[in-house]
């Protein structure tokens, strides 16, 4: 096994293990980490001994998704004066950078697994929808985030888009739904569930082996021939994602984040009680003067 500050890399049997390893932020996606993973993915490029690659997170936690310090050193950031905004707007570019990152991943010519445990959010549930096959246990919690911010999940929308579907998508993404791994395998995010780690490791070992049973090359041949197909229209579909993120960013994901870090409720945020709803659907009741008087009839 081999350390680096926020990642664990292991190869057992051509398998590469790739463990986030940031406790003290459950493992957050800090540019740094992110930096790493990519590294390590470059690393196996054109390694035709390779099999698959697996996601984890350290510690029974997968990914707490974006890091809020990052967000914010972006928004002190101004764009330059520049005809490709795309690569003026500094936080434009550093969100299509993840992108390309996620598009490495889904690109991958070898099966990608994601085991996850704890949460997957925001960024984490992305980089989750990247994988062939995700494998959770039944107390995983996964969720887009990202509105609840004032900024919309830019990147990773399409990869959910192509895990869930659209309308799904657009459910966990509006309203800010947190669902269990048993939702998430309805939804068609989890493949298979286990009981906790130690269940997990097995079901692992289940998939791998699985895999093990199919020769590399035509797997290999296989990810390619998809991976093809989809590029060119999903490059183009992220830079306007990141276009979009940004106008987010620098308008209510500035009010967003300061509130996350305040830890108070953000300025939209309102509650709404059964007694509000019922209202909505009940007819007011008549004044008294204006009532009808009751018919009678003759003796």
């Amino acid at each position: 096994m081999s350390s680096h500050s926020s990642l664990l890399v292991t190869r057992l049997q051509d398998v590469l293990f790739l463990t986030l390893n940031c406790p003290a932020t459950r493992n957050a996606l800090a540019p740094e980490l992110v930096a790493e993973l990519a590294q390590a993915i470059a690393s196996v490029q054109g390694d035709a001994q390779l099999r698959a690659i697996v996601l984890r997170g350290s510690q029974g936690f997968f990914c707490a998704g974006g890091n809020i310090g990052s967000f914010q050193a972006r928004l002190d950031q101004s764009p330059q004066a520049d005809a490709d905004a795309l690569a003026s707007d500094p936080v434009a570019a550093r969100n299509r950078a993840f992108g390309r990152f996620l598009e490495q991943l889904a690109a991958l010519p070898v099966p990608l697994i994601a085991a996850v445990e704890g949460a997957a959010m925001g960024g984490g549930m992305g980089l989750a929808c990247t994988a062939d096959i995700v494998l959770a246990t039944h107390g995983a919690k996964f969720a887009l985030t990202e509105t609840a911010l004032g900024i919309i999940p830019a990147q990773i929308a399409p990869f959910v888009d192509a895990r869930i579907g659209r309308r799904n998508t657009l459910r966990l993404g509006l309203f800010g739904e947190r669902v269990s791994g048993d939702q998430a395998q309805a939804l068609g995010l989890v493949d298979e569930l286990a009981a906790d780690s130690a269940a997990l490791d097995a079901l692992l070992a289940q998939w791998l082996t699985r895999m093990a049973r199919c020769a590399p090359g035509a797997n290999q041949a296989l990810k390619r021939l998809f991976a093809a197909d989809a590029a060119p229209a999903l490059a183009a579909r992220l830079d306007h994602a990141a276009l979009a993120f940004a106008q987010c960013m620098r308008h209510e994901g500035a009010e967003g984040i300061a509130a996350f870090r305040e830890k108070r409720p953000a300025a939209w945020q309102a509650e709404f009680s059964a007694q509000d709803i019922r209202q909505t659907h009940t007819p007011p009741a008549a004044p008294a003067s204006s009532r009808l008087p009751s018919l009678q009839t003759a003796p």
